[in-house]
């Protein structure tokens, strides 16, 4: 097994975790708080930007399972009839969200690698008899769907976790039709020291493997999309790094650390790491085929 495949692995693994026990990774922990299935309906969505009314349309298995760190659906200007393709799905709440936006006449394709993500979506569709919506197993570097298929790209905290984001970049590139837009909320990091990189559950909890906002530009313009423009940010403070570092361990060391006193230490690096760490909206179009270059 190659490195990305190995990352790719632990990924999985921690987010099939996280959707059976409520722990961890990007919506828990990047915004500030925990989910599970004793939390109140969307508690970790609510911080990614999900208004009280869009949940209180969703099925629970959705919102209670979310590990966003946006909305990316909100200004994405989804019109009755599109096809939505949604990225890293998971448990479905975008899927939905976007799904009554298209209409009966329009169409929405999650794709995601993770047998109980998929479940959970597939469940929440079901419930919302969302008729118009399907999920397929694949991973975001090598989608399961035709050329020039979508109008719309989304995406919400799942390529910062992507070992290989240039092809990612390509991929959305590839599926959008002429015109297409893209519209991913996403984790972007500045000089994020290396040694904090290397470690698996800051990388599954999307800080380790983000890159720069400027990189994530560069790379998606590199890919042939064009009016690429950063929407919004959220910057994390000291205290939701601290909150995110501290969710993140393994729960045998998060014990020794608290039994040593050494939640100081935490803050100390959670400190060092604040105003580095934000969650970026990325908007994007591919470049329409004109009558020269065709």
């Amino acid at each position: 097994m190659n490195k990305k495949d190995q990352i790719r692995k632990s990924v999985s693994r921690a987010y099939a975790e996280a959707v059976t026990t409520g722990s961890g990774c990007c919506g828990g922990s990047s915004c500030g708080e925990a989910t599970s299935n004793k939390t109140p309906k969307g508690v970790a969505a609510k911080t990614a930007g999900y208004s009280e009314e869009e949940l209180a349309s969703l099925p629970v298995e959705a919102a209670v399972n979310s590990f966003g760190c946006g909305n990316p659906t909100a200004f994405a200007g989804v019109q009755e009839g599109e096809v939505v393709v949604d990225l890293g799905s998971g448990a479905g709440i975008d899927l939905l969200l976007a799904a009554r936006k298209v209409g009966t006449t329009g169409r929405v394709i999650g794709i995601d690698m993770t047998d109980e993500m998929i479940v959970r979506a597939r469940q929440a569709i079901a419930s919302a008899g969302a008729g118009n919506v399907e999920v397929r197993k694949g991973i975001i570097e090598d989608l399961p769907l035709e050329d020039g298929l979508a109008d719309l790209v989304i995406s919400n905290c799942v390529i910062n976790l992507s070992p290989d984001k240039p092809r990612v970049f390509s991929e959305i590139a590839r599926v959008l039709k002429p015109g297409g837009r893209m519209s991913v909320s996403d984790i972007v990091v500045e000089e994020l020291p290396w040694w904090l990189r290397r470690i698996p559950s800051v990388y599954n909890s999307c800080v380790g493997g983000a890159i720069s906002e400027s990189r994530y530009v560069e790379g998606l313009e590199s890919a042939g999309l064009g009016d690429v423009e950063v929407l919004d940010r959220l910057v994390y403070d000291a205290d939701q790094m601290t909150a995110l570092m501290l969710s993140e361990v393994p729960s045998r060391l998060k014990t020794v650390v608290k039994k040593l006193g050494l939640t100081w230490l935490v803050r100390f690096f959670a400190r060092r790491l604040e105003g580095k760490i934000w969650s970026a909206r990325f908007s994007a179009r591919k470049r329409m085929v004109t009558a020269s270059a065709a």
